[in-house]
């Protein structure tokens, strides 16, 4: 089957077709190109949280598209137009923009994403991008090609939700439950993990939903895990992240001390983890 295009995948989205993935932390180049032939449909390289230049992150873009997994860029934020620019002419299939509070930054991200007369992104050729359409054949369709997510994560996100949703250009609106969380006072609140089950989340939540589908605008998540990958795919959030890479390693790396941890003792050579606040 042939890679599926930006505008191809934004249409199966739309339609429900849901697109699992995995956010990258670790600056590995050859990590994220083995994750691309893992069968997750994107990858995120989270340069907001994670340690890559550009020159890395150039390399682990390219190891993301060899293995034909769609790319995205989680960059430092609305203002952050040097990354978003970067970010696109490297070749990701879009970007993640963290951190939005209402439509002005909203505008301000997605401008940083488009070509005039839509939006403010500069031109420059040759850049990977435009190694299969060449300059005209990539500019011309990336309005409709390039994934322009924008993630909720904060309290005023949420109050002005509705404003934000409408704004021309959108593709994807990105739960951020830990920060909207810590935003929104419930890490002060409950008990962990009562906050991520709380009413008030619940209820930002379907408001997100609300504002989401008067606007068809595709609804993103991270996860930690699967364990309710099921209840948000009824929601309506199609694109989900399982967590991260360095979280997926951790997570079998407990899974194969709890395995020889019962073994060695049951075979009378007891052996136990060294302390770790991780597992």
């Amino acid at each position: 089957m042939s890679e599926l295009s930006g505008a191809d995948f934004k249409k199966e989205l739309r339609a429900g077709v849901p697109k699992i993935g995995l956010f990258v932390n670790s600056h590995s180049p050859t990590v994220a190109e083995q994750l691309a032939h893992s069968g997750y449909d994107w990858l995120l390289v989270d340069t907001q949280h994670g340690p890559m230049n550009n020159i890395t992150l150039s390399a682990m873009l390219a190891g993301i598209t060899s293995g034909g997994a769609k790319s995205l860029v989680r960059v430092g934020g609305y203002s952050d137009r040097a990354g978003i620019q970067q970010s696109l002419d490297m070749g990701a299939d879009g970007v993640l923009v963290p951190y939005i509070n209402d439509a002005e930054e909203a505008r301000q991200a997605i401008s940083c994403c488009r070509y005039p007369t839509a939006g403010t992104r500069s031109v420059y050729f040759p850049q990977r991008s435009m190694n299969k359409k060449g300059l005209l054949g990539y500019a011309g369709g990336a309005a409709d090609n390039n994934i322009i997510a924008l993630q909720v994560e904060t309290a005023d996100c949420i109050k002005n939700i509705d404003e934000i949703a409408a704004v021309p250009g959108l593709d994807m609106l990105f739960l951020g439950q830990n920060d909207l969380c810590m935003s929104m006072g419930l890490f002060e609140k409950y008990k962990f993990p009562d906050m991520y089950t709380s009413p008030e989340l619940f209820a930002a939540t379907d408001k997100l939903v609300a504002a989401a589908r008067k606007n068809n605008v595709i609804l993103g998540l991270f996860l930690f895990g699967t364990s309710r990958v099921g209840e948000f795919l009824e929601k309506g959030f199609p694109l989900i992240s399982l967590g991260n890479d360095l979280h997926h390693v951790l997570t079998q790396t407990g899974a194969y001390v709890n395995d020889v941890e019962k073994v060695s003792k049951e075979k009378g050579k007891t052996w136990t983890r060294r302390p770790t606040a991780l597992l």
